[in-house]
């Protein structure tokens, strides 16, 4: 189901959800910048806030999060160069809408889709890389222990792979006969005596692009020592969001408990026939409710707008 909101013809990709003092917020990926809404109520009107975060020189603004430590805000983005291609990034601001200042670079390599949480053994950032030293060559989850809110230790530890052809990207990528997959979008939650990491698997632009997660039954609280396993129905891909009759290209989402009921906000697209161009952006932010119990997570989709 998609979210209302007040600024027709505005896309959502990537949209990250976030609630501060009783008021909803959602960042967005942009080409000038990080572009945010707010809201009252998740089934409310959402106002478009404009550009909230922006680097002089930088373009493409790649899968913001934002998260709240002590007083003060923190947004975590990955954005380009001509040189440097999705380099991530951290600012901090006084409010969840800015102005971040204080801009540090995190890791001066390909990084994206972050996501932080604090634990009782301190903050860990989840995002993706790639790694091509493997069978299933890609991008895959990472996670990494932070020293404070702007600095990562850099010891990335590699935590959700792919494992089935539904996560390949694009067969034979680089013409050496190898594909190439993709898992990224990681987001980390812990309710009851479980903790999952859902994700993005497979490409935006293809049938089997999907959101899928793994779990642990785990009291751990240092991340980078939790063993998930992903979930599947007895070895075979079973997704919590995939295209259906009514929206296609369902993918990055960020969670929320909002009134004691879990949410997945994820993009997706409205289904057309035809061939669709390679760059036209038809991304918008929508809404399901999900079922969490036991290690397992299921998916109630709407089909009709807010």
């Amino acid at each position: 189901m998609k979210l209302k909101f007040d600024v027709v013809g505005k896309h959502q990709p990537d949209p990250y959800i976030f609630e501060d003092n009783g008021k909803l917020y959602l960042y967005v990926t942009g080409t000038r910048g990080v572009e945010a809404y707010s809201a009252d109520d998740l089934f409310g009107v959402w106002h478009y806030e404009g550009i909230v975060f922006s680097i002089e020189g930088r373009y493409e603004y790649w899968a913001p999060s934002v998260t709240k430590i002590g007083d003060r805000y923190y947004i975590y983005v990955s954005s380009s160069t001509d040189e440097e291609f999705e380099y991530m990034h951290a600012a901090v601001a006084d409010s969840p809408l800015g102005p971040f200042k204080n801009v540090k670079c995190f890791y001066k390599r390909f990084s994206i889709d972050s996501h932080v949480v604090e634990t009782g053994k301190g903050l860990f950032l989840w995002y993706a890389e790639d790694n091509t030293d493997c069978d299933r060559i890609g991008t895959r989850i990472y996670v990494d222990k932070l020293i404070d809110p702007m600095t990562p230790a850099n010891q990335p530890v590699e935590m959700i792979v792919p494992t089935m052809d539904e996560e390949i990207f694009k067969r034979n990528r680089f013409g050496d006969g190898r594909d190439w997959h993709t898992i990224e979008g990681a987001f980390w939650f812990r309710e009851g005596d479980w903790q999952y990491v859902m994700y993005s698997g497979g490409c935006y632009d293809n049938d089997s692009y999907h959101i899928g997660y793994a779990a642990a039954r785990s009291d751990e609280n240092d991340l980078t020592k939790v063993e998930f396993i992903k979930h599947t129905a007895d070895g075979a891909f079973d997704p919590v969001l995939i295209k259906n009759d009514f929206e296609e290209g369902t993918g990055h989402h960020s969670v929320i408990k909002h009134k004691g009921q879990y949410y997945a906000i994820y993009h997706g697209r409205d289904p057309i026939s035809g061939t669709r161009s390679e760059f036209e952006e038809a991304r918008t932010a929508r809404v399901c409710k999900l079922h969490v119990r036991d290690g397992l997570i299921t998916a109630e989709r709407y089909e009709h707008s807010v």
